[in-house]
């Protein structure tokens, strides 16, 4: 799995505006329902099910990345939005440290094994300190997808 293959340009957002935690969260699934990626009829269910989530344990796995996720019914394929925010949020991350960089993912139930390859991946990818620092150079959505997409090529 990796992030190249789950993102459109469409789908990363530059500059998130939120400064809080959830309202980050609500920002990226607006987003996607605006673009068309995930049902405006189903955005509560998705909202309800990233915040049950979140409430458990807090997706900041520290290095500045968050990766906020949940199970849908109502989709059939993996659903992502990629968010930097150059000012950080305070996502409670295991390190204490403010997240620059949120990986929204929602998962088909049906899929759930989807589910470990997806955060498998994005962990092993953002546990680099250069990936990281490309991010954050990055000066647009293109520039952002051409660092992910560099991750997928064979070396």
């Amino acid at each position: 799995m990796n992030l190249a293959t789950l993102l459109k340009p469409e789908q990363i957002v530059h500059s998130v505006q939120s400064t809080d935690h959830w309202e980050v969260i609500e920002e990226l699934v607006e987003h996607l329902c605006t673009g068309g990626f995930l049902c405006d009829e189903f955005k509560a269910d998705t909202l309800a099910a990233l915040k049950e989530r979140e409430e458990k344990i807090s997706t900041g796995i520290g290095s500045g990345v968050a990766i906020p996720h949940a199970f849908s019914d109502h989709i059939d394929e993996v659903v992502a939005a990629f968010g930097r925010s150059e000012a950080g949020v305070n996502f409670e991350a295991v390190d204490n440290n403010p997240v620059h960089f949120i990986v929204l993912f929602v998962v088909p139930k049906k899929n759930y094994h989807l589910h470990l390859q997806t955060l498998a991946a994005i962990a092993k990818l953002f546990a680099r300190s250069d990936i990281r620092e490309r991010l954050s150079a990055a000066e647009s959505r293109e520039d952002i997808l051409s660092v992910f997409s560099e991750q997928a090529a064979p070396a």
